[in-house]
């Protein structure tokens, strides 16, 4: 390890970033398998956290198991299941306005929502790679009309094959211009995902750790959500940047590999 914030306290459950930590473009990163695998092996509570909304667990795990990961889904816990977890605690049997693809609008209805485009309880904003000027307009008159605003997640922009894309966040601004009303972002860097992950596998944020890439998501709400924290240097932030942030992670590591000995 790299640095060092305090003596680690004892680890019985962990939760990891998936993108940056785990993969990258769809390879393995060093380590990831192993870790996963001991995980595993050991019995230890884990989740595989990530803010992408568009894909169902089911597409996850086929994802990573083509990188060699083998991840159940039901280790798997995505910002759209964190968003209907939300909403079902919120508003049992509620109904939503939803805009993204099938892993936002199957969580929805595995959680007892009524898809709707007429009156919804809630407009809920996922990510999607189809975004439509109709469905954007609907959103914008359904707020309007008295629909509370709900997004997966805040990041305003995706990777692709050929560059940036305007993600949740980008949208959502949209959104909020033309209604006034800002929404209610559940995924990170909101520690709410943390805790309705740690209430997934029934574990104490005190005997919890979380692994992610990146200091203003994965780090940050972590420290909210109380769990200890690590950065691994295999995806967005720098070694070089964790002095610009007021807030730092319990230890810095170069990757997930230097972790395994922790399980």
């Amino acid at each position: 390890m790299t640095r060092d914030q305090a003596a680690p306290r004892e680890i019985h459950s962990w939760l990891t970033d998936m993108d940056g930590v785990l993969v990258h473009e769809g390879k393995a990163l060093p380590g990831a398998a192993e870790f996963v695998r001991t995980l595993r092996e050991a019995g230890r509570p884990f989740l595989v956290l990530t803010n992408n909304s568009i894909y169902t667990e089911r597409d996850l795990r086929a994802r990573l198991r083509g990188a060699g990961i083998d991840v159940p889904e039901g280790a798997i816990w995505t910002s759209a299941l964190a968003t209907a977890q939300f909403l079902v605690d919120q508003v049992p049997g509620g109904s939503a306005y939803a805009i993204g693809e099938a892993g936002l609008t199957t969580a929805l209805y595995e959680a007892g929502y009524t898809l709707t485009e007429t009156d919804p309880d809630y407009v809920v904003l996922g990510e999607t790679r189809t975004y439509s000027f109709e469905a954007i307009t609907r959103a914008v008159r359904l707020i309007q009309g008295g629909a509370r605003f709900i997004a997966t997640n805040p990041d305003v922009t995706g990777p692709s094959a050929q560059g940036d894309v305007p993600a949740t966040g980008a949208v959502a601004a949209m959104i909020t211009a033309a209604t006034g009303r800002s929404p209610y972002f559940v995924g990170k860097p909101n520690p709410m995902m943390f805790r309705s992950a740690l209430n997934r596998i029934d574990a104490h944020s005190e005997t919890t750790a979380m692994v992610g890439d990146r200091m203003d998501t994965d780090v940050v709400a972590g420290i909210e959500a109380g769990l200890q924290t690590f950065l691994v240097l295999t995806g967005s932030t720098r070694e070089h940047q964790v002095e610009t942030f007021p807030f730092r992670p319990g230890a810095v590591v170069p990757s997930i590999q230097d972790l395994i000995g922790l399980v």
